[in-house]
């Protein structure tokens, strides 16, 4: 099994689904409002329950390629949100995913450290180079959002994908390993200074 530890910061804590989170789940994927900026439309309540039951299978597959978590409060294992990774299956790269929270979350206003504290653990004990995140062009609070998480603005993908009857465009951002690691703080770095695991190759 591939499951990862918990990752705590000042403000939240990241740590895998598990079968009580179904409910806030589905709630996050079937509501019109937090959909509106994801790369998928609003699901049903199928749709959704499938969902999560391929995010509960993750940590069983090998080698593991995503990675959907749990936002909690550092100190309440109730869910409040998801924070999300993909590893490519070329070089040594990844993208971030998926952040949402419910509104009204104790965490609001700290999506950021969600995306540093799996960024962290994927520099470190997944030994990837590069990673990168992206967000709907017309989304322009998120902008802040990765410029807090140590990542930077790279290009605009137009009309990446369609969602409610429209195609968006998406502006990208990245950081690379040891830009990312200089401004890093020290509960960051504890994280990515684990024992490298470098990307197992994706059988042919």
């Amino acid at each position: 099994m591939n499951r990862i530890p918990d990752l705590r910061g000042e403000h939240l804590r990241l740590r895998e689904l598990h079968a009580g989170d179904h409910d806030t789940f589905a709630r996050i994927l079937t509501h019109r409002a937090l959909t509106r900026y994801l790369g998928n439309d609003r699901m049903d309540a199928v749709q959704a329950h499938d969902a999560f039951s391929q995010c509960l299978a993750q940590p069983h597959t090998h080698p593991r390629r995503k990675y959907t978590l749990a936002i909690c409060a550092p100190d309440d294992d109730t869910m409040v949100g998801t924070m999300g990774l993909l590893v490519e299956d070329y070089g040594s790269n990844a993208m971030l995913t998926a952040l949402v929270m419910l509104p009204g979350a104790p965490v609001r206003g700290h999506g950021h450290e969600a995306g540093r504290l799996l960024m962290a653990y994927a520099f470190g004990h997944l030994g990837l180079h590069r990673i990168w995140a992206g967000h709907r062009s017309d989304h322009h609070h998120m902008a802040q959002i990765m410029h807090a998480a140590g990542l930077r603005p790279e290009a605009t993908l137009r009309q990446l994908f369609r969602t409610r009857g429209c195609w968006h465009d998406v502006t990208t951002y990245a950081t690379v390993a040891p830009e990312w690691k200089r401004q890093a703080t020290e509960t960051e770095l504890a994280i990515l200074d684990s024992t490298p695991r470098p990307v197992e190759p994706v059988p042919r």
